[in-house]
């Protein structure tokens, strides 16, 4: 095959079979649709391009920059595709989660800004919040920037209208599987292949899968997240289901030992909520029975992440004292204090405030005294044993309290008396009228 250009080999990916004997379903023919085999690494390359193609020739005459709030795989296609055209990248974000792939970006030449939002997304109903003003800067008429808007631009989901969906109908001799299973992140792919799908097969079995609240896992959107996403629709799958991180990583070792496919962790969540999807329903299912699922992009970039939660995969000794270890019951029954009791235990007890948030997003809005000690820096300090002594009291607080109820109930295990987490983070102690103080 011939190209004139690198962006001519974006889409028709190989559906790929997977050994009945991997995934043990009986009657069921099992393909994983492999966008990580895409030239720039993912899914999001089709939608990177499709979103960014009808102005750069307009962005190339008047010398504007690319921009897209981003800190995955969106931004390193984006940072190519304008790279191709000679335009520089900005990508926006309040929080770069994977370390590897901020490298690559500045790698290729990425310009990066971290603004303090207060989700993991953008939340068009956090009027406040600075990702939000920043996006809708980018959205006003005139702007000198290139905005691909990958939340809002219906070109992402006509991406996979065009090409996703139609390369899956192909590849099975024209017709749609019985299940399709979608990790959700923007929910281009899912809607846009989805709707293709019910084209040819109106019974199709759609599946979002989600993270688990307070679970992080690259790509994809926890159940509270997705709602913040204006591409999303809960019409467009029959069901939602939350993943969790051990899933994902099992998935990815399974895909990769076993089949061949060096897998991320999307890829690997797809893989395991397919299979478990399809086990709950097995006795029904009717034979044989067809289902894909998307394989998003590949492994390598994920290594620092897969250690932190899966030493032992690396020859390193479990850890201890790791949220990654805490039983959904844990969790669930950690110790936790509303905003207005909080208030008068910080009165009266003067408990230690720790904010789990990032720098950017303390440094716009914080509880006046508190200290600021990132989720992750908070987790190696724990690693270690107590940071601090037993008789202080602690309040632990993050954007709206799952991660802080996640270390409440690690530092309870390990034996702290009085460590509480602040219900509803951040934006609960806002909503309720309590002050906040900036830098």
């Amino acid at each position: 095959m011939r190209y004139d250009s690198i962006t001519e080999a974006i889409g028709d990916t190989p559906l790929v079979r997977i050994d009945p004997s991997v995934h043990g379903l009986r009657n069921v023919d099992l393909y994983a649709k492999l966008e990580m085999l895409n030239p720039f690494g993912s899914v999001k390359d089709r939608a990177a391009w499709h979103m960014a193609r009808p102005g750069l020739p307009e962005a190339v005459r008047r010398g504007e920059t690319v921009v897209e709030l981003s800190s995955g795989n969106t931004a390193k296609a984006l940072a190519l595709i304008a790279g191709l055209h000679g335009l520089p990248f900005k990508s926006v974000t309040n929080r770069m989660r994977v370390p590897e792939i901020k490298d690559l970006l500045l790698l290729l030449g990425a310009e990066i800004e971290e603004l303090p939002g207060q989700s993991e997304c953008l939340d068009p109903m956090l009027t406040e919040d600075p990702l939000t003003l920043f996006h809708q800067e980018l959205t006003r008429p005139g702007s000198a920037h290139l905005h691909t808007d990958q939340y809002f631009n219906a070109r992402n989901t006509q991406a996979h209208a065009e090409g996703t969906g139609p390369e899956i109908v192909a590849d099975l001799q024209g017709r749609a599987p019985d299940w399709f299973v979608a990790c959700v992140g923007t929910a281009g792919s899912s809607t846009g292949v989805a709707a293709v799908l019910r084209e040819h097969n109106p019974d199709v079995r759609v599946v979002g899968l989600v993270a688990r609240k307070s679970e992080f896992i690259p790509g994809i959107r926890n159940i509270d997240e997705v709602h913040e996403v204006g591409l999303f629709d809960p019409g467009t799958y029959d069901t939602i289901e939350a993943v969790g991180t051990d899933e994902a990583i099992d998935g990815m070792l399974v895909l990769a030992r076993r089949c061949g496919i060096l897998a991320g962790p999307t890829g690997g969540a797809a893989y395991t909520g397919t299979v478990r999807q399809l086990r709950a329903v097995q006795e029904e299912l009717p034979e044989p029975t067809t289902a894909v699922f998307i394989v998003c992009d590949r492994g390598e970039s994920y290594t620092g992440y897969v250690r932190r939660h899966r030493p032992e995969l690396f020859d390193r000794p479990p850890v201890k004292n790791s949220v990654a270890t805490l039983t959904d019951t844990e969790v669930e029954s950690a110790p936790s204090i509303t905003p207005r009791a909080a208030r008068e235990w910080l009165a009266t007890a003067r408990p230690l405030v720790i904010d789990l948030r990032s720098p950017f997003a303390y440094a716009a809005l914080h509880i006046e005294g508190s200290l600021n000690i990132v989720d992750e820096l908070f987790g190696e300090l724990l690693r270690g044993g107590l940071p601090f002594g037993k008789r202080q009291p602690v309040l632990l607080a993050c954007p709206v309290g799952d991660q802080s109820a996640r270390y409440a109930a690690l530092l309870t295990r390990m034996g702290h008396p009085d460590a509480r987490s602040l219900a509803g983070g951040i934006i609960a102690w806002r909503d309720a009228g309590a002050p906040l103080v900036r830098d």
